[in-house]
Parts: structure tokens; C-alpha cells; sequence
């Protein structure tokens, strides 16, 4: 019976802690535009809540992106704009040069 409680034990410590995570992120849409920039500027990349089941990654610059990615202008939905630029997002460029 203790290893059965020890199990419970362990599986409540993993929730709370995945839990925890979950809210560490910011929620894109309860900031402002200009504070969703500031962190992005700030912080160089950010992981951002865009939706109930959606989040979205912003860098400040392509320094922030893998070798071979080109960053380009991400637009986010924040409190006060839907459709705010919040900063860039890294990916795999059209054509390359």
C-alpha cells in the first residue's frame, strides 16, 4: 500500500509542476501591444499563450533563430491590438539565396 501512495504522490507533484509551467508563460492577448514588444526587446525570445490551445514563439532578431532560418514580422493578437507586431518569427526562408 505505501507504493501505492507513493505513486499518487508522485503523479500530484508532476501535475502541480506542469501546471506551474503552464502558467509561467505570458497570455499574449491580456498585454498590451507595446508590452508584448518590451518583453520580446527585453528577453530576445519569448513564448507567448496566443489562444486556449496555441502558442507562438517571438525573437527580437535573426540572432535568435537556428542557422539556415530567416526571421520575418509576426503579428499577435494583444489586448489592445488583434493584430499588433509584436516581433519576428524564425523560420526556413521561401527561396535561398
Amino acid at each position: 500500500m505505501k507504493s501505492m501512495t507513493k505513486i499518487v504522490s508522485i503523479a500530484g507533484l508532476i501535475v502541480l509542476a506542469s501546471g506551474q509551467f503552464a502558467a509561467a508563460r505570458p497570455d499574449l492577448r491580456r498585454m498590451t501591444c507595446l508590452e508584448a514588444r518590451h518583453m520580446v526587446q527585453r528577453n530576445g525570445s519569448v513564448v507567448f499563450t496566443t489562444g486556449p490551445y496555441t502558442f507562438s514563439r517571438y525573437v527580437s532578431d535573426r540572432r535568435f533563430c537556428d542557422r539556415g532560418q530567416a526571421a520575418f514580422p509576426q503579428l499577435g493578437p494583444t489586448r489592445d491590438n488583434p493584430k499588433c507586431l509584436v516581433g519576428l518569427e524564425c523560420r526556413q526562408p521561401l527561396f535561398s539565396n
